[in-house]
């Protein structure tokens, strides 16, 4: 993992960001915004052609306005696609170039996340997640699979409960130690961004969508386990009832009593329902207000609005 911190000057307050935390930089007026991981913006004074020199090779300069980190960069079309589902603008007679780099710091990344503390078997992943195997909701630890070029491209089921084989309708037999796509042809891969954000920043997300398999709202809640795994938690968002001075309507008096209430979950982790907005570029004369605006231009389901805290 990159450890190289940076410190600036935020709202008159002196921070220091680590390397890894941070999504990528863009140029906002006379400001450079720093965005990073639980949509946190930080705008400094300090240039973006100084900072490029403190984060290194792992961040790739894809023209004046951007700067990125390779880590954060889930593939290169039109647009430089971010593991957030931002998409960003980039130097199009540069795309070549832009490519070449992000395969070397993609190897990089994918030799670090081969040295990782996950189980070795079937059965240690078992023994690990023993205390799951009767929970009444639908649990998973998947790793992420990576192309040659280091491109997350699917991923497998390392461990499943029997609530999943349940409701996948399939034995664990079948899941188990086998990629989605070879289970699932029709896997969206949009929904790779999700779990690579979780497997690569560490960040724990909830996702409120709708799975059209089962036709029901779901809500999933995903988190790092091992270096380039997550484990996923999927709830029946029809079960789960809102608890609010301690009684809700229905007479539940606790979290964990609503929980309880869950007996149907969609396991399928493919969902339907990510509608990216259009991709909004900053530029190097956009106004205080614009860069105020902008921030994740992409959520995925009902995912927490930007904390802007640290905008002046």
């Amino acid at each position: 993992m990159n450890t190289i911190g940076i410190s600036v000057i935020s709202n008159r307050t002196h921070i220091t960001l680590l390397a890894e935390d941070i999504l990528y930089l863009s140029l906002c007026g006379r400001k450079t915004a720093i965005h990073v991981t639980g949509n946190r913006i930080y705008e400094t004074y300090t240039s973006i052609d100084e900072l490029a020199k403190k984060l290194g090779s792992a961040f790739i300069r894809v023209d004046r306005c951007y700067l990125v980190s390779a880590k954060a960069i889930h593939d290169v079309t039109k647009t430089i696609n971010l593991i957030n589902g931002e998409s960003l603008d980039y130097a199009r007679r540069r795309k070549r170039e832009i490519v070449e780099q992000l395969r070397i710091e993609r190897q990089k990344i994918g030799r670090t996340l081969e040295h990782n503390d996950a189980p070795a078997t079937r059965e240690a992943y078992h023994r690990h997640y023993a205390s799951f195997d009767h929970v009444p909701f639908a649990f998973t630890d998947i790793e992420m699979v990576f192309s040659e070029e280091r491109s997350a491209v699917d991923w497998i089921f390392r461990y499943g409960n029997e609530a999943l084989a349940k409701l996948e309708k399939l034995p664990l037999e079948q899941l188990i130690d086998h990629s989605f796509g070879s289970v699932f042809p029709n896997m969206d891969a949009k929904w790779l961004r999700v779990y690579e954000r979780t497997a690569l920043y560490g960040e724990t997300l909830e996702i409120t969508d709708y799975s059209p398999e089962i036709d029901k709202e779901l809500k999933i809640i995903c988190f790092p386990t091992f270096r380039g795994h997550c484990g996923c938690m999927l709830f029946d968002r029809r079960t789960i009832q809102t608890v609010q001075g301690g009684t809700s309507e229905e007479g539940l008096t606790t979290p964990a009593a609503a929980l309880a209430q869950a007996s149907h979950f969609d396991v399928k982790i493919l969902l339907a329902g990510v509608n990216p907005s259009p991709p909004c570029r900053l530029r190097a004369r956009t106004s205080r207000q614009h860069c105020r605006k902008v921030s994740v231009k992409i959520g995925f389901g009902n995912m927490a609005e930007p904390d802007h805290s640290g905008l002046l």
